[in-house]
């Protein structure tokens, strides 16, 4: 099941880069510069997932060369993934790593078979799946946005947009999924769930996410700026409901409260479990806010 969900993800991460790059090219052949420069934009958040990589590098004990800066300048980071069982001298290293080194590639963390060192190469397979969601987060979800906004109100038969926009959804929907499937892996006691589970939570992720956007992307396209007025007051119920909750996830005050804030604007879109036990309750009230402003959304 392990290789199933690797192999999907990396297929997923690689059509989604193609189409954005067909997307990109797609605007600048038309001479539509307005929404090549949008799309060019919305690349740059995706370097915080690369410098959160490089600095993880750094912690394992690995100094980043040219060649690997050079793959994160080029947003390939997440391809190369260090193992920090070489960082301590004398230290037992598993199979896969005697194969590949002292780092392996992206590839290689995800088609590793099980045996010994299984513990160490699934914490390395749950760093991963941090930063693939970030990067879907932070890059990923402003494209879908983005497309879907253009193939909604601006060019309905666009084809390239269309194919990009359904493309970064499912990678989206990918990357919420594998985070909870390895973060599932790594608790104690809990076995990874059969491919039936994984294909459920995929089709509820795909379709919470579509709703989403294409409520936003709608009242966006009737009511132009007062969308940002109708996000905002959804990121500031759950800004004011994550503080509530006295999540103890980051320890310093300022990235406390900084960290909140931005895990509210994520809950615009979708809900990520923060916190450990028993999440129904909280997962109830934000499905019940987040029907509230779809219904709104729909009612305007």
């Amino acid at each position: 099941m392990r290789g199933a969900v690797s192999r999907l993800s990396l297929a997923l991460l690689a059509a989604e880069s193609g189409a954005r790059l067909c997307a990109i090219i797609h605007y600048l052949v038309r001479g539509q510069l307005g929404w090549f420069g949008l799309t060019i934009a919305c690349l740059v958040p995706g370097y915080a997932a690369q410098l959160l990589s490089i600095l993880w590098f750094r912690a394992d004990g690995h100094s980043p060369g040219c060649w690997l800066l050079a793959l994160h300048l080029l947003q390939l980071g997440l391809w190369k993934r260090p193992h920090n069982l070489g960082a301590a001298p004398n230290f037992p290293k598993p199979a896969w790593a005697t194969c590949h080194g002292d780092s392996c590639r992206y590839w290689d963390v995800l088609r590793v078979e099980k045996g010994s060192g299984a513990g160490e190469v699934l914490a390395q397979l749950g760093d991963v799946c941090v930063l693939r969601l970030l990067e879907a987060l932070l890059q990923t979800l402003p494209h879908l946005l983005l497309q879907a906004y253009v193939v909604v109100a601006v060019d309905p038969a666009g084809f390239i947009p269309g194919v990009s926009a359904g493309l970064s959804l499912l990678s989206l929907a990918w990357a919420l999924v594998s985070y909870s499937h390895f973060t599932c892996l790594l608790r104690p006691g809990h076995l990874s769930p059969p491919a039936a589970v994984i294909l459920c939570l995929l089709l509820w992720r795909t379709g919470m996410l579509s709703t989403r956007v294409l409520a936003l992307v709608l009242f966006a396209r009737l009511y132009s700026f007062w969308v940002f007025a109708v996000a905002g007051v959804h990121w500031l119920l759950m800004s004011f409901w994550l503080v509530a909750q006295q999540t103890d996830i980051v320890a310093q005050p300022c990235c406390w409260r900084l960290f909140n804030c931005l895990l509210g604007a994520v809950y615009i879109f979708c809900y990520i479990n923060v916190r450990p036990g028993p999440s129904k309750t909280r997962v109830a009230v934000f499905y019940a806010v987040s029907t509230w402003n779809i219904l709104y959304c729909t009612w305007m």
